[in-house]
């Protein structure tokens, strides 16, 4: 899913695009040389192709990451539809020599997991909701070309939806200066922390 900035408390960066690096986690050999294997979205069933259990494997990952260049990476979550969120903010944060390292060392075990770090399941109703709570009421308080998300709305765990430039005034030619933003924001701030809350990574499993 291509990502875009995060509704964050402090609205860091408005006007530029979050996107992640083009990691595909993949599987290769210890040398570096064997074939790589497609990243896979975020929607996946609970079961693996190799039938272990898979908040094991997913732990396996983490750990994984965590090894090899991203030391504050979460464990993903699994929901009941077998929907793994992950902590791509760690992620974003790397370097792309850092991430071709997790793609070196730890893609395998994200292909037996059956799913990849830098992709994001669909938003869940829940999380849904509370972006649409946070949408209308920046739109009574002079943003009103905000959007209400969609499940298929870019998200970033822990942070919310993201913001487009022509949600904002002037197309986002001010960016978070703007006073009309600063004024929708400090107003309609309980329902974006309550969105914020909601995209945690235990929230989000919940659905």
């Amino acid at each position: 899913m291509k990502r875009t900035l995060a509704v964050a408390p402090v609205l860091a960066a408005l006007g530029a695009a979050l996107t992640l690096g083009a990691l595909a986690l993949a599987g290769c050999t210890s040398g570096g040389g064997g074939p790589t294997v497609p990243a896979l979205g975020g929607a996946t069933s609970a079961a693996t192709g190799s039938g272990g259990d898979r908040t094991a494997q997913v732990h396996a990952v983490a750990e994984c990451i965590r090894t090899h260049g991203a030391p504050t990476y979460q464990d993903p979550v699994i929901d009941a539809a077998g929907h793994v969120y992950s902590d791509t903010r760690s992620l974003d944060r790397l370097s792309r020599s850092a991430l071709d390292e997790l793609d070196r060392s730890c893609g395998a075990l994200a292909a037996r997991a059956g799913f990849s770090p830098t992709d994001e399941p669909p938003a869940p109703p829940a999380l849904v909701a509370a972006g649409v709570r946070s949408a209308q009421c920046l739109r009574q308080n002079g943003m009103p070309n905000m959007h209400d998300p969609t499940s298929s709305s870019t998200y970033t765990p822990g942070h919310g939806f993201g913001l487009r430039a022509s949600d904002l005034p002037n197309n986002g030619a001010l960016g978070k200066a703007d006073p009309a933003v600063q004024r929708a924001f400090s107003a309609c701030r309980q329902l974006l922390d309550a969105e914020i809350r909601a995209s945690e990574l235990a929230n989000l499993a919940k659905g």
